[in-house]
């Protein structure tokens, strides 16, 4: 019997993040992040919103769009245990899966009416690259989803780590100040892999059609240029 699911895609996501580098590696560590999900023509029915302004919070299932390969592996190494420890990949959230799917609690901000759009979902939270395709949208409900007494397992070890960053005036001046929060937190998060963290190279990331550079030094994220196309 075939038991294979035929996905469809039903919107996709409109961020600042427009390459992977960069993108908060898990849902609400920048909850500054606003974010449109944009729903395809054929799912733009104000019918399927309907109820949807109660809740508050909403899980996002989509896909790991920019994820290239045939086979899989059982076992990863998450970024964060320095890329050189490995893990069975069911306990990681790799995007390199048996099938490359992405579940995300993000904050519902609005809805909101656009022209040529129709409705879209205005989020904040998410740890998705523009374009990414979604196949699903639900609600989140606080007195099934929430488990405060839920173990973190490796992944606990890491999950305050933030960094203090250094943006001189004059480059943060490039940045609308709307986009400034999200950015300091996105940069706090340090988004280097874990194996180079010891070395001070220079990097960069695209966001909000800008090219943030930046390398850390003893500790501190320091940005030293901000190029505007």
């Amino acid at each position: 019997m075939d038991e294979s699911l035929q996905l469809h895609i039903i919107a996709r996501l409109r961020s600042d993040f427009t390459s992977k580098f960069g993108i908060p590696r898990q849902s609400n560590l920048v909850p500054e992040q606003e974010a449109l999900v944009v729903f395809e023509p054929e799912y733009r029915d104000e019918n399927a919103l309907r109820g949807l302004e109660g809740y508050s919070h909403l899980w996002l299932i989509w896909g790991f769009s920019q994820v290239k390969q045939e086979t899989w592996s059982p076992m990863v190494k998450p970024p964060k245990l320095g890329g050189n420890k490995r893990m069975g990949v069911f306990a990681t959230r790799s995007p390199f899966r048996p099938n490359p799917l992405g579940l995300s609690s993000v904050r519902l901000v609005r809805l909101e009416k656009r022209p040529n759009l129709g409705t879209v979902l205005v989020v904040a939270g998410a740890d998705l690259m523009d374009g990414s395709p979604i196949y699903d949208v639900k609600p989140y409900l606080s007195f099934t989803d929430s488990h405060p007494e839920a173990k973190n397992g490796f992944a606990a070890d890491h999950a305050d780590e933030r960094l203090p960053v250094e943006f001189p005036e004059k480059l943060l001046c490039r940045i609308p100040e709307e986009k400034r929060p999200a950015l300091l937190a996105s940069l706090s998060l340090d988004p280097r892999p874990g194996y180079l963290t010891d070395r001070r190279d220079p990097y960069g990331f695209a966001y909000a059609g800008m090219d943030v550079r930046f390398f850390v030094e003893d500790g501190v994220v320091k940005v030293f240029d901000v190029v505007i196309p």
